[in-house]
């Protein structure tokens, strides 16, 4: 089966033939308010559209350069560039896709649900500043086709748009809680989705059952940290949650209901620091999790987890929860 990605061509793809509503785009970014979009950005999307990545290998989908770069060729103001994106997102299909290699490499991403706004300033982002980009796009864009299946290149690739300051700061146990729980998240996905896109949703159990939580426990030693997927609703009896992690489910899914952005929840106990954040559902992981399971991944399924709990699932929803705690640096 080639279902594929995230936000991979997700962001990559509007029908710029088919006239969209022009949305009501605020001022230029502050670099305040354009950190918050970066990590946004690192959140949502880059489990599929990693920037580091190779071109060839372990790639499920395009970088969010090549998305920028591609809608600029046909949408020259800011309107054009944030309105087409942001409303293929919400219809992500065939027939609005203008990355046509993406798509045929790739497939078209999977419909999921944002919370309010954060699409926006996401791309708004893109579109004011200089985002990053894998040493190899340069050379790639300046060799490949218009989208259309023509080699013809399309011509010296300079990245527009400001540069971003790197401030030198310590992080915080926010920041840091963050950082083990979206590279945790990039590694399963990695893994989970290429299985999906060479062998089907059937193999993909079989992949999660050997493998998820041998690799969370090789993050967590990687990391020196203990890091965990809990849920109310588990498939697997070792990713069942305790009573404090119910607690903080229910509040993320009081989040997810009112489209809020769910900020991690971080609490400092004596030298440790216990950080959670929320697994939220898309289109992808109802493929084994949803209201219509197919029968031979049903079969599956229960075959491996006989007490199987965690289905029913709908976009959007809150499936478990990041649980890691580490020491206070």
């Amino acid at each position: 089966m080639k279902s594929s990605i995230f936000i991979v061509v997700v962001l990559s793809l509007v029908s710029c033939q088919k006239k969209v509503e022009l949305l009501e785009i605020p001022k230029d970014l502050t670099e305040v308010e354009a950190q918050e979009a970066q990590q946004l950005m690192a959140t949502h999307c880059y489990i599929c559209h990693s920037p580091t990545a190779s071109e060839t290998e372990g790639r499920i989908a395009p970088p969010m350069v090549a998305i920028k770069a591609r809608y600029l060729m046909n949408n020259a103001t800011k309107e054009e560039f944030v309105s087409h994106i942001t409303q293929f997102v919400e219809n992500p299909t065939t027939e609005n896709a203008i990355m046509y290699g993406a798509v045929d490499r790739f497939n078209v991403m999977p419909k999921q649900v944002f919370p309010e706004g954060v699409v926006q300033k996401i791309a708004n982002y893109m579109f004011d500043y200089q985002i990053v980009e894998p040493s190899w796009f340069k050379e790639h864009w300046e060799s490949s086709g218009n989208g259309q299946g023509r080699r013809k290149g399309k011509g010296e690739w300079l990245q527009s748009g400001k540069k971003l300051g790197v401030a030198e700061k310590t992080k915080t146990y926010e920041e840091i809680g963050l950082e083990y729980a979206l590279a945790t998240k990039a590694v399963l996905g990695k893994n989970l989705m290429g299985t999906i896109q060479s062998k089907g949703t059937k193999h993909a159990m079989e992949f999660c059952n050997a493998e998820a939580i041998p690799l969370t426990d090789s993050m967590s030693t990687y990391y020196n940290a203990k890091i965990k997927r809990v849920s109310d609703k588990n498939r697997n009896p070792n990713n069942k949650a305790n009573a404090e992690e119910l607690n903080y489910i229910a509040q993320f899914k009081a989040d997810a209901v009112a489209k809020r952005e769910s900020k991690p929840v971080v609490i400092e106990k004596g030298n440790q620091v216990q950080f959670y954040y929320p697994i939220p559902t898309n289109t992808m992981c109802l493929q084994c999790h949803g209201t219509q399971v197919k029968p031979e991944v049903t079969k599956q399924i229960l075959k491996l987890y006989p007490n199987d709990l965690a289905v029913g699932y709908g976009e959007n929803e809150v499936r478990g929860i990041w649980s890691i705690t580490f020491e206070k640096k």
